[in-house]
């Protein structure tokens, strides 16, 4: 159990925690929320005792071990098996005791006892199952750490921590560096594990499947929710809404009162009964507060009509330096797809991405490319080329030469860049802005083709969620790489594996991918039987997107028509309590109609898609 009592924190004239408090039993997975800046990550270092809070105190049950994700490797010549060993310290001590040539035959039999009982002998087949879980091949294992990448020495630091013995797991953002396939290994890897686990995450999919708690840090404070992300969101929004309705109360009662006050207050009759109100108002105090979380809208300008197919590749073959990577690429990409990448990295998803986006010249075969498109790229590393001693106002206004500063900011806003943020140094923005930044640069001449290769890397869960909605409003096709199974959820029709140097429409949906992934299809059975099964699993799934192709996409319609119709209703409203006039009067009351039918619809056509997953459980 852990108990957090009365913690308060302040750096410099920022109040970080105030009689903050929480209490956890043990053995619970718990997902920890809050905007970027509200002390999640010091939360963590204050559990650790990394730091020490300036009131308040911590209480851990005795026994508990802590591991957490160390943000550096301190010995980085030490081979990758070795390193993640080596994470288990008491074995590793033990082993170098036993190298010792002075011990007696007592001391080296109470030794091996000692390693027998921590299992010493399956130590390293546990860290190379880690290891290949997150994605090393065995040819790795002896490489020194320095040999890779910060995102795969991120991995081994990933990799250490999940070996080392402990019963409470502080992970902070552990999917930022994955893929897909590792996000999808690390989340079953968690779901299993009897251990305590405290989870920073800005990815929805992963906090729905594994936790069972949500805190919040806002506010200066902790506060605990039941159940996962989908269910905490439900109780905020409730709360929030309960908060707002009790404040608009409190308001009329406060105005109610205070206008028998000022009528009456210097009648001589009635002054008793307007002092006895006065002293009422005086006890009903201040209303309540209503905390609203921040709300973060982007929208992507609106493509010109193409019938045509956007881009058709014809035994097309990619590559560098004439080596090739893909081969055999026959595919088509139409005006509204929704397409994701699949396939591990390095199995040349941004390549595929590249040629797409003509940012790579085919080596062989036909690309055939509509006439008039137009085609926006984006890529994490394209925001290290960004003019960092530019603000985002100057970057766009050299791209958008004719465009008024009206219309220049108006882009930017569309990203969450308000005046303050447009005129700010982008070296000095955080890397989400400058995410949004790169956003509204590729997409200022209204694109027909969106090309993503992790657009969410930076996004907290709020501009996630904003990107998610702007790609469901969004006129034009998307071709889409993210490790974020939630957005595909939502925002993709039709998968795309990448594998094996080529790349094929996937005839499953991500619950069958993930499947595959963990080897988690049954293995009772002949061959020809599991062969068969596969078979009849592929063609249900490919009949099941079929029927849902159109339905989400009528669902993606009737979302933006019910979003014009109530921004009119909302602009009729306002017109009437300024002035009654009789056609907006109709038009309201025509608009009411028009509304309803619409939502009847939507709910019928989320009925029949909850009605085709519910056949796809049962199956």
């Amino acid at each position: 159990m852990m108990e957090i009592i009365d913690w308060s924190l302040d750096f410099g004239l920022c109040t970080l925690f105030e009689n903050a408090s929480l209490l956890l039993p043990d053995g619970l997975k718990v997902g920890v929320v809050g905007l970027n800046g509200c002390g999640k990550s010091t939360l963590f270092k204050l559990i650790t005792g990394e730091l020490f809070p300036d009131g308040g105190k911590i209480e851990i049950s005795r026994g508990t071990q802590i591991a957490s994700v160390a943000q550096e490797i301190k010995d980085p010549s030490k081979p990758l098996l070795q390193f993640v060993l080596e994470a288990d310290k008491e074995i590793t001590r033990l082993e170098k005791e036993l190298a010792r040539t002075d011990l007696s035959g007592e001391k080296m039999a109470e030794l091996y006892d000692r390693l027998n009982q921590l299992g010493a002998h399956a130590a390293k087949a546990r860290a190379s199952a880690i290891l290949s879980g997150l994605g090393f091949e065995n040819a790795d294992f002896d490489r020194p750490l320095k040999e890779f990448s910060g995102g795969w020495q991120v991995r081994a630091n990933l990799a250490a921590t999940l070996y080392a013995p402990s019963n409470c797991l502080l992970l902070d953002e552990p999917t930022n560096h994955l893929d897909l396939e590792t996000a999808a290994w690390l989340e079953n890897y968690l779901a299993k594990t009897d251990k305590t686990v405290l989870l920073i995450s800005h990815d929805r999919h992963i906090l729905n499947r594994l936790c069972d708690k949500i805190v919040h840090v806002s506010q200066n404070e902790l506060k605990l929710y039941n159940g996962n992300y989908d269910v905490y969101e439900r109780t905020r929004e409730a709360e929030q809404e309960g908060a707002r309705l009790a404040a608009a109360k409190h308001e009329r009662v406060v105005a109610h009162l205070q206008s028998f006050v000022d009528r009456f207050r210097y009648k001589a009759s009635k002054a008793k009964q307007a002092q006895s109100r006065i002293k009422m108002i005086e006890k009903l105090g201040e209303p309540p507060a209503v905390i609203k979380d921040p709300e973060v809208h982007f929208q992507f300008p609106s493509p010109t009509r193409l019938t045509q197919a956007l881009i058709t590749l014809d035994e097309t073959v990619a590559g560098y330096d004439d080596k090739p990577v893909l081969s055999h690429l026959t595919l088509r990409v139409e005006p509204d797809d929704r397409i994701a990448l699949l396939g591990a990295n390095g199995n040349g998803k941004s390549t595929l991405a590249k040629i797409l986006s003509h940012r790579l010249l085919p080596m062989g075969g036909r690309m055939t490319v509509a006439k008039k498109i137009k085609i926006a790229y984006f890529s994490q590393h394209q925001t290290e080329e960004l003019d960092v001693d530019k603000t985002p106002y100057e970057q766009l206004s050299d791209l958008m030469h004719d465009a008024t500063e009206t219309q220049i900011r108006a882009h930017l806003g569309a990203f969450g860049l308000n005046k303050a943020k447009s005129d700010t140094l982008i070296g000095k923005l955080s890397g989400g802005e400058k995410s949004r930044l790169l956003l509204a640069l590729i997409t200022r001449d209204a694109p027909h083709l969106l090309i993503l290769d992790e657009p969410t890397n930076h996004l907290d869960i709020l501009s996630r969620q904003a990107l998610l909605e702007a790609l469901n409003a969004y006129e034009g096709a998307v071709v889409l790489i993210t490790h974020d199974l939630h957005v595909i959820e939502m925002a993709c029709d039709t998968l795309w594996l990448v594998k094996g140097g080529t790349c094929q429409i996937y005839r499953g949906d991500l619950e069958d991918y993930k499947a595959s992934l963990l080897k988690k299809n049954d293995k009772s059975g002949s061959a020809s039987d599991k062969e068969g099964s596969a078979e009849a699993r592929r063609k249900n799934a490919a009949q099941r997107r079929a029927a849902l192709a159109p339905l989400k996409k009528e669902i993606r319609e009737l979302d933006k028509k019910l979003e014009k119709l109530h921004k009119r209703k909302q602009e009729l409203e306002e017109a009437l309590v300024r002035r009654y006039d009789a056609d907006n009067s109709i038009e309201l009351a025509l608009l009411g109609d028009q509304i309803s039918d619409a939502e009847e619809r939507w709910l019928l056509l989320n009925g029949q898609c909850e009605e085709i997953m519910a056949e796809k459980e049962e199956a």
